[in-house]
């Protein structure tokens, strides 16, 4: 199909750049990558425009399905924001788009975007007869406004027809996508409204804790971010008796507050509770995010000692309790279940999946969209990057077979409902702090476990992440299939890692080009502290003596909770992003 550069949908697409050109950002290019687009908001409103005319595409190649954009910057500082695309059953864009989402978002004219748009339409034949459908939402920082502006100039050039769903998590977005697109099927996924999330959500939570005994209150350390007043709202849908929660950290008003000093991303770098609070010893705490879709549980235990439950505990205690409940429901033999981790995951949790809960564990790169992918191949998958991310993923046979059951026994029944219950609690269409939140504390409840029970399951082993900057982080490639745990190249590398890991007792290592710069990420872990320390160092130092530039190598450092007892301190460099973003 060929496309005419005076057709109406070009000529405003070319008009409408004169109002949203493309901001200077000194010859570096626009890069859509897992997190979307995230960058200074005042570099944004360009690409939110592209945005806009890249969801119309999708719509219309998708025949008419409705595509979500949310906008936000999740953990990031305030100053920041971003974008990222939504496809139509609530995953991620597909990532054979992105690089057309790059490319639309760095001409830089008018006649050259109008071009760049014929030319995606023609590669992927989209017919532009067809409507397009948009829905999008935005977080609480104060650069929302103008980039939903930009946002709405690149849909009204496309002649899209669009819904502003106002200020929310991303996890709500990525539910109303997905309730959006399923009306008209036998078993829609939820009404198509923030209320409807709050509905499907407290009645799901009430129907899982009709069997258990209630576990007191939390306090949610909220990031004064979306997540607090959208956790407030849900609060007033809950059944009071069976959870009480206090929302902490929800000043929205001040945006020089958004995840300073607060938050999962900063309670699982820092190792530290948020300051000023009025914490006990032993009370349930979860932090939040800014745009509520990671959790990390923690509490302090006698003298103030902080505890933290990330990911990997959040992951190991939802598989043993579905696992359990898919046990005791009578469907061992027709559902099999699956943790998937990336090599970040703590040695320890590995190894309690596969020998105490006798589950499988398959190992991917690290990226929730490689997660996602791995987890839908199992009846039933769960993910949790240890950042507090992830979710549970029910494949349509293993919904079938739970559906059509006939329990045999009173225990069958009450373990079938409560499995139901979570099929409904749990947002499949990704990681959602609220929902993770509600399972985790329905889990608690049913196993009649304080955090401290919770925290002896297994002893994280010592680990460290370190990095080293390199002149050019391409010439560290690792080997596919092995979830980044081996290098290809520099040749001979690999070899040299595995001497230095030998000699450690229970030593793993392994090291990954950053997809954010031009550094190499050290990931080691050892039985003991002080080897994980000299394992780590001699990595290091080794990755740096190889690196085309002689440079000290700088260390940013996470010790775990072991760690910290025998007084060890962290070292991070506040320039520096949280290690995970890429």
């Amino acid at each position: 199909m060929g496309y005419d550069s005076d057709a109406p949908i070009e000529k405003a697409i070319e008009k409408a750049y004169h109002d949203w050109p493309r901001a200077d950002t000194k010859g570096k290019p626009f890069q859509y990558g897992t997190a979307g687009f995230r960058m200074r908001a005042d570099l944004l409103p360009s690409v939110l425009f592209t945005v806009g005319i890249l969801a119309s595409l999708r719509s219309r190649k998708l025949n008419s399905n409705t595509i979500g954009v949310m906008i936000t910057a999740s953990h990031n500082p305030a100053e920041d924001n971003g974008v990222k695309l939504v496809d139509p059953m609530g995953e991620m864009l597909d990532q054979d788009w992105e690089y057309w989402a790059t490319g639309l978002s760095n001409q830089s004219d008018g006649e050259l975007l109008r071009n760049s748009y014929m030319h995606t339409a023609n590669k992927f034949n989209v017919d532009e007869a067809k409507e397009a459908r948009v829905i999008f939402a935005r977080d609480t920082r104060p650069s929302g406004d103008i980039l939903v502006k930009a946002l709405i100039a690149g849909l009204e050039a496309t002649g899209t027809k669009y819904i502003d769903f106002g200020i929310a998590t991303t996890p709500q977005l990525h539910y109303l996508v997905r309730a959006t697109n399923t009306q008209n099927q036998a078993q829609p996924y939820g009404e198509v409204s923030i209320e409807g999330y709050y509905k499907k959500m407290s009645k799901a939570f009430a129907q899982a804790m009709i069997y258990s005994t209630p576990r007191g209150s939390i306090s949610v350390d909220c990031a004064n971010g979306v997540g607090a007043p959208k956790l407030k709202e849900l609060v007033k849908y809950l059944p009071s008796d069976k959870l009480r929660i206090n929302v902490i950290n929800d000043n929205i008003d001040d945006p020089e507050i958004l995840n300073k000093q607060c938050g999962a991303d900063f309670v699982k770098t820092s190792q530290v509770a948020p300051p000023n609070l009025n914490i006990k010893a032993y009370d349930r705490w979860a932090s939040l995010d800014g745009d509520a879709d990671r959790i990390i549980y923690w509490f302090q235990s006698e003298g103030g000692i902080f505890r933290m439950l990330d990911g990997d505990r959040i992951a190991t205690l939802a598989a043993s309790f579905i696992g359990e409940l898919v046990k005791k429901s009578g469907l061992e033999e027709q559902i099999k279940l699956a943790v998937v981790q990336t090599a970040y995951a703590n040695g320890a949790a590995t190894k309690y999946v596969e020998r105490v809960l006798g589950l499988k564990v398959d190992f991917t790169p690290t990226g929730v969209k490689h997660l996602h992918h791995a987890a839908a191949r199992y009846d039933i998958g769960v993910y949790f990057e240890a950042n507090g991310h992830g979710t549970v993923l029910f494949s349509e046979r293993a919904l079938k077979q739970i559906s059509k059951h006939e329990p045999q026994s009173p225990a069958q029944l009450e373990a079938l409902d409560t499995l139901k219950a979570l099929t409904n609690l749990i947002n499949q269409t990704v990681g959602d702090a609220l929902s993770d939140l509600l399972l985790v504390e329905v889990v608690l409840a049913h196993k009649e476990w304080t955090v401290e029970d919770w925290l002896g399951t297994y002893t994280d082993m010592p680990n460290k992440l370190a990095k080293v900057y390199v002149n050019d982080r391409g010439n560290f490639r690792t080997i596919k299939g092995t979830a980044e745990r081996q290098l290809e190249s520099p040749p001979g590398m690999q070899d040299r890692l595995n001497d230095i890991m030998r000699k450690y007792k229970e030593g793993r290592c392994f090291v990954r080009a950053s997809g954010t710069e031009d550094a190499v990420r050290v990931y080691g872990e050892a039985s003991e502290v002080y080897d994980c320390e000299d394992m780590v160092g001699k990595v290091t130092e080794l990755i740096a003596s190889q690196a085309s530039r002689d440079i000290e190598p700088y260390l940013y450092a996470r010790e775990d909770r072991r760690v910290e007892e025998v007084g060890m301190g962290l070292r991070r460099d506040p320039r520096d992003p949280p290690f995970g973003n890429g």
